[in-house]
């Protein structure tokens, strides 16, 4: 066995691990019935693959090997440790007459879509808080770190650590099962399902921190995991959550230039905006609004579907958008609502009166730790020439901001002010 040969063999695990690893744990979970055993055994399943798929060669369905291979270490560690705990014979025993490998790889295929989706019902119970829902779904289903959980929270990874580790043990001793719903326990639990795949599609969009812009991996397994939903329970929310991912995602190869710098909205090359995605989109957004409930959701949807169908930035019905979010701030209120609101107004009537709408919302202390904020308001002052004042707001965001193309774009605005 050649170092060349290990070397291709260990490319393409790592490629396997970053498309695959959150199925192959979600499956495992549901083999296992612990989180703990399950990622354990993932990774164990991954070393052995280097081994032994440069020596025998890469099987024709990774997936179900890896599946296979994790609950067989599980089993066999579960052995050893029986000397030590007499109750993990029984379920050694009931692991390994419970599922074949033949079985295994059998009915892979047919169950492993539906087993991420009952891990977000198990993820999002309501015995769990909404804290923990969202950072047991980020860190499980998506493989974010606690870093990058903490970053979206805006709170230490340590805390995030705690919640993982809390929500884990309740799921366990509260013996929260591994499905999901009933049809009618589905729509009381809906609502914390759709806000987690919210937060997972906007760390895809817009990365907390990180080299790049965005994680085409996250938006497109949220975006997934939408259909995969509307597919069990179409309410108008699910399809104006789908339409908005849809909307947004649609533009995501032109928010950043060749160079991967940052590109916005009334920069980017419209006619390379996914048509398809936007078709999509705006349909899904007619049926959310003809189902008569409008929500939080579609109404971002709707604000989307209208930048989506602007040829022009200058073409945009600001008018119609600053309407939408009247009618959120009625659904959703919330300070970043308000500032989106805000920067529409700006696009309208001007950035002054926009500018004073900002300070509004910072006079109450709202948003002092949010970037966008101080970005925003840079950028109305940059407009006023009132470059004092731009600076510092600048020097502001740059400060709270994570990102490297976000914190390249600031400096080269701070560099345009001298």
């Amino acid at each position: 066995m050649s170092d060349g040969t290990i070397k291709q063999v260990s490319e393409v695990v790592d490629e396997i691990y970053r498309s695959e690893s959150r199925q192959v744990l979600a499956t495992l979970i549901r083999l296992l019935g612990d989180f703990d055993t399950a990622e354990e055994a993932l990774h164990e399943a991954f070393a052995v693959a280097v081994d032994q798929w440069s020596r025998d060669g890469v099987p024709a369905n990774p997936r179900a090997w890896l599946v296979s291979t994790g609950r067989f270490k599980a089993i066999d560690g579960m052995r050893r440790r029986a000397r030590f705990d007499a109750s993990l014979v029984e379920l050694a025993k009931q692991l390994e007459s419970q599922f074949s490998t033949s079985h295994v790889e059998e009915r892979e295929d047919e169950i492993v879509e539906d087993d991420r989706l009952r891990l977000i019902f198990t993820c999002c119970h309501p015995a769990l808080s909404s804290e923990a829902q969202i950072a047991m779904t980020l860190r499980e289903i998506c493989g974010l770190t606690t870093e990058e959980i903490a970053c979206a929270f805006l709170t230490k990874p340590s805390t995030v650590a705690q919640r993982i580790v809390r929500a884990k043990a309740k799921i366990r001793e509260a013996r929260i099962p591994y499905e999901v719903p009933s049809e009618k326990e589905l729509p009381d639990r809906l609502d914390a399902v759709l806000r987690v795949m919210y937060l997972v599609f906007n760390e895809g969009y817009s990365a907390s921190l990180g080299e790049s812009l965005t994680r085409h991996d996250l938006s497109s397994e949220a975006i997934r995991l939408g259909r995969l939903l509307i597919e069990l329970l179409p309410e108008p929310e699910a399809l104006g959550l789908l339409a908005l991912m849809l909307l947004h995602d649609s533009r995501r190869k032109t928010r950043t230039s060749p160079s991967g710098e940052l590109v916005l909205l009334e920069d980017q090359d419209r006619s390379l905006w996914n048509r398809e995605q936007i078709t999509e989109g705006l349909s899904l957004v007619q049926q959310a609004i003809s189902r008569g409930v409008v929500g939080s959701y579609t109404l971002q949807a709707a604000i989307a579907a209208i930048h989506a169908q602007a040829s022009r930035s200058v073409e945009t019905d600001w008018t119609q958008i600053i309407g939408l979010y009247d009618l959120l701030m009625q659904v959703e209120p919330s300070p970043v609502i308000e500032l989106n609101r805000a920067v529409a107004v700006a696009m309208r009537d001007g950035p002054l009166v926009g500018l004073s709408l900002i300070d509004a919302i910072l006079a109450r202390g709202d948003l002092q730790n949010y970037h966008l904020v101080h970005a925003a308001r840079a950028d109305l002052c940059r407009r006023l020439e009132r470059t004092a004042e731009a600076r510092v707001s600048y020097e502001r965001a740059l400060s709270l901001t994570k990102q490297d193309p976000e914190r390249r774009f600031l400096h080269r605005r701070l560099t345009e002010l001298r």
